[in-house]
């Protein structure tokens, strides 16, 4: 399934990327096991998304739990606890 994924403020600096559309496994279903596939992507990876008490998630505009089901189309963000305008 294609998603697209948006990340803001401290992760997009980690990452050094803001946005991408990437297609996933059938196994992935859920956003924890977003988060687990991106932790593998790398060390880089592995340390943005260490601390996913400090990281809010939202599919498509919605802030959601990690247990929160993903589909295909669903735009997927991850953003600090506060972020500036």
């Amino acid at each position: 399934m294609r998603v697209k994924l948006f990340y803001f403020a401290k992760v997009r600096e980690a990452l050094g990327v803001d946005r991408e559309e990437i297609d996933l496994a059938s196994s992935i279903q859920t956003v924890a096991d977003l988060v687990g596939f991106l932790k593998s992507r790398g060390s880089a990876w592995h340390t943005a998304f260490n601390e996913l008490s400090s990281i809010r998630m939202a599919v498509n505009q919605q802030i959601v739990e990690d247990d929160h089901a993903i589909r295909a189309n669903d735009e997927v963000a991850f953003f600090p606890p506060i972020t500036g305008g």
